[in-house]
């Protein structure tokens, strides 16, 4: 089975296992688990941040953010297509008691004049503008890699208008071996960011949030609020201590596989948009019944939209992989 559906499908190497297996752990609530505390000191000091947590996921970690960045009533300003607005099952609204503000980006990516204009003047009539949120890589922008340039013009503006910057960075360091820009600069003028382990890292849980040292310490009370405090979760530090020293550079090959399938793709006739990373989308007539007899020659994929197909390289996809799920499209389309 060749498996495109998600970088999350990834599963923990023999090496990892090991690593899980043998690691020193103690109670983390109560603040003694030695490998999340090495976890979380290592995040910190790559994302140029004073502190971090470890959290049982990514969405978990961008809710933290938006409650600790943000008071009941506040506005969130987020692309259209980013996480919170449509894949974290309104959370930001029903915990956070926040509404979002979608904002028409391209490919995922927003514009300096867009914002501005969306920042309303003081009024009781309006939310107050108080978070803007910033997705690197876009996951339904084709895996865009946010230019350094517009982060660092986008926090700038938001700053002087008074609102905090959270980077929800679930696929950051693909952002960061595409870009060849650290994580701590791609993060510098971020209020907070938050990465997650379980997706191109390849660990099979655990996202990490970042920011000042006082922030962190409210984080972690959210965080027990929404149930997110583990016990011996050292045995997940580990992997994603093993995934940060050892599965950081090889992204390049998941993105060059991706390239790979798409050139392929568009040598059968499809279209693809333009792949800056490791998500692919091609377009097809009819997605759901391409997915489905892609099922049957054993590909996964997604069909996301009636006409588009997601297709996810990662660790477990090798170039044979690759090769094959060429031979299937090839076999489907006639």
């Amino acid at each position: 089975m060749i498996d495109l559906r998600s970088d999350t499908v990834t599963r923990p190497t023999p090496a990892m296992r090991h690593i899980m297996a043998n690691a020193p752990v103690g109670d983390d609530v109560l603040g003694d688990d030695p490998t999340v505390k090495r976890l979380e000191a290592v995040a910190a000091e790559r994302a140029g941040k004073e502190a971090a947590i470890f959290t049982p996921s990514g969405s978990m970690a961008n809710l933290i953010a938006i409650t600790l960045l943000t008071r009941k009533g506040d506005e969130v300003l987020q692309e259209v297509g980013s996480h919170p607005f449509n894949y974290e099952a309104a959370g930001a609204s029903a915990v956070a008691g926040v509404q979002i503000r979608p904002l028409q980006g391209e490919r995922g990516i927003l514009a300096v004049d867009t914002v501005g204009a969306a920042i309303r003047p003081p009024d009781d009539h309006f939310a107050p503008a108080t978070l803007l949120t910033l997705e690197d890589t876009s996951n339904r922008g084709g895996g865009t890699v946010y230019p350094l340039e517009r982060i660092d013009a986008l926090a700038a503006l938001a700053h002087e208008r008074g609102l905090r910057v959270h980077l929800d960075g679930a696929r950051v360091f693909n952002a960061v071996v595409a870009s060849g820009i650290p994580l701590d600069r791609r993060a510098r003028d971020a209020d907070t960011v938050s990465f997650c382990f379980s997706k191109g890292l390849g660990a099979p849980v655990g996202s990490v949030l970042c920011g000042d040292r006082d922030a962190m310490v409210t984080a972690r009370r959210i965080r027990k609020m929404l149930g997110g405090g583990m016990r011996q979760s050292g045995i997940l530090a580990a992997a994603a201590l093993h995934a940060l020293e050892h599965h950081v550079d090889r992204l390049a090959d998941d993105h060059a596989r991706a390239q790979r399938l798409a050139e392929g793709l568009n040598a059968l006739g499809l279209a693809t948009d333009p792949c800056d990373t490791n998500l692919l989308y091609a377009h097809v007539p009819d997605a759901p019944a391409v997915a489905a007899a892609l099922r049957d020659h054993d590909v996964h994929c997604l069909a996301v939209a009636p006409g588009t197909l997601r297709l996810v390289t990662h660790l477990d996809v090798d170039d044979a992989g690759i090769a094959a799920t060429l031979v299937a499209f090839e076999a489907v389309l006639g």
